[in-house]
């Protein structure tokens, strides 16, 4: 871009129609609002997922909240406060004894394990292919915003930061999980020793302990006679362990596996990205034919570089920020050499948003959906210490209406985006909202509104001809221009402080 200075540019598309939705599979049930983004800004995107947005590829788009059949909310974990549930625990224990010993149970997969939702399904590609045929060449428009003059109607605002030199692939310093040692079997004998107590099932023991705890809390006495404070459960030591504790657990030197994280950026003159692109473009059509049933022309080379590669997110880096830069990343797993699975995740100012998972179907029962998801969680925490407000992580979509994607609420304490007032409650006040209606203001305080609904349409910034300006000034150089209802209903979307920074792109 010229100068110091970087510009989101859009072409905004609306969207009328519906189409097929890809969590109930109602052929004409999902709406949206769609835009094609030819370059963005890292804080305009966080400002737009805050409103309720989302991108797939360099698509962005915004679920019309109160006609779709399966309403998407989004959702953030505060990862800083996050501590595993019981079934994390579960996913970490189970890929700890992989690690050290190879333990795999084919055929079994956790409910809770499952992938980051396809965002592919959720834009529509109906309305993708409509995008591709309507999109002005990116080449063209770059050029109008480079060669534009300054106009004393453009907004002052600080300039973004922009890189200051090439990025260079960073592995994730959180190190790789060991499981524990198993237990040595049973020697041969002459059966079960009848002085000793009979041996008992966990669930049973689990029962036991619930039913102590209750009667200790009636009683109030604080102590019960059954229980020895001397001996701590396993549940008890297992409470203690933060989800770095897990992670970080150590190797044997005799570990059957090695698993090694690594961060790449997505960009195609990076060598470490072009290096594993062959083999993470083949993974990504492995996974998608194997999970999810694809055609293998709808999972091709090109589709994976649209969905997964192409980002409009321009690399950028500040002074307060994370080492590793903002824009967009996959976070690769090596196991034993070879790449298992890439979570694709955006790093924003304030949080780390994740895009999408895909991963070798060998691996279905590792539940690795939910592990890269813990994984992503601590790789926040480890960003937050270097850029302290960057403390969120984003899951992308909550449907409640789907039973499947309620998964992304286990990870507490988690925040919903209120779908008009556009604030954050937690989804504890949610839930029963959304239990009596798939549609629901999340906020329940009246008197609230958008604090950033459009005041003055004059203001958005519109790029015509190679020329910045705000659209009150556009609309009177394109005198009889009958675009307004369009631009209104953009900026409403988008927000009065997005719409006096992005540029929307007329021609």
């Amino acid at each position: 871009m010229a100068g110091n200075k970087s510009y989101t540019i859009v072409e905004y598309f609306g969207g009328e129609d519906g189409y097929r939705c890809g969590y109930c599979k109602n052929q004409t049930g999902n709406f949206s609002r769609g835009m094609w983004s030819h370059t963005m800004t890292v804080q305009d995107y966080q400002d737009l997922i805050d409103r309720g947005w989302r991108r797939s590829g360099k698509y962005v788009y915004k679920p019309i909240m109160q006609k779709t059949c399966c309403p998407q909310y989004t959702i953030r974990c505060h990862a800083l406060k996050f501590q595993p549930s019981k079934s994390h625990k579960k996913i970490l224990k189970k890929m700890n004894r992989f690690i050290s010993k190879g333990e795999l149970q084919k055929g079994q997969e956790d409910c809770a394990g499952e992938p980051m939702d396809s965002v592919c399904e959720e834009a529509g590609p109906q309305e993708l292919s409509k995008v591709h045929l309507k999109c002005t060449a990116l080449t063209d428009i770059q050029k109008d915003a480079t060669e534009f003059p300054s106009t004393t109607e453009v907004q002052k605002e600080a300039a973004d930061a922009t890189p200051t030199g090439s990025q260079t692939s960073q592995n994730d310093p959180v190190s790789v999980p060991a499981g524990r040692t198993a237990s040595t079997a049973p020697k041969p004998g002459n059966g079960a020793d009848p002085s000793r107590p009979l041996c008992r099932k966990a669930k049973e023991l689990r029962k036991e302990r619930r039913l102590q705890k209750e009667q200790m809390r009636q009683n109030g006495d604080g102590v019960s006679s059954t229980v020895s404070p001397t001996q701590p459960t396993p549940s008890q030591n297992s409470q203690s362990k933060t989800l770095e504790d897990f992670i970080s657990e150590s190797l044997p030197e005799n570990s059957a596996h090695c698993l090694e994280v690594r961060l790449v950026p997505v960009n195609f003159e990076d060598p470490q990205f072009m290096a594993s692109y062959q083999q993470s473009a083949a993974l990504y059509a492995q996974y998608q034919m194997a999970i999810h049933g694809d055609d293998p022309s709808e999972c091709s080379e090109s589709e994976f570089k649209r969905f997964l590669c192409d980002s409009p997110l321009e690399a950028e880096y500040a002074p307060d920020g994370p080492e590793v830069g903002y824009g967009s990343f996959h976070q690769q797993y090596w196991l034993d050499g070879r790449i298992v699975a890439v979570g694709v995740i955006d790093i924003l100012p304030t949080c780390v948003s994740s895009v999408y998972l895909y991963y070798h179907p060998d691996f279905n029962s590792l539940s690795l959906g939910s592990y890269s998801a813990l994984r992503e969680i601590a790789f926040t925490k480890q960003l937050q210490k270097q850029s302290p407000k960057l403390s969120y992580y984003y899951l992308g979509f909550y449907i409640h209406s789907c039973p499947k994607m309620r998964y992304k609420g286990q990870y507490r304490p988690s925040d919903l985006l209120c779908p008009e007032t556009y604030v954050w409650v937690s989804i504890e006040r949610c839930i029963p909202l959304l239990d009596n209606s798939r549609y629901a203001r999340l906020n329940q305080d009246p008197d609230l509104g958008d604090a950033r609904a459009v005041r003055d349409l004059g203001r958005a910034l519109v790029l015509y001809r190679r020329t910045v300006m705000p659209y009150a000034a556009y609309s009177r150089k394109r005198k009889g221009s009958s675009d307004e209802m369009e631009v209104q209903q953009y900026a409403s979307l988008v927000g009065q402080d997005c719409a006096e920074r992005i540029l929307l792109y007329r021609s």
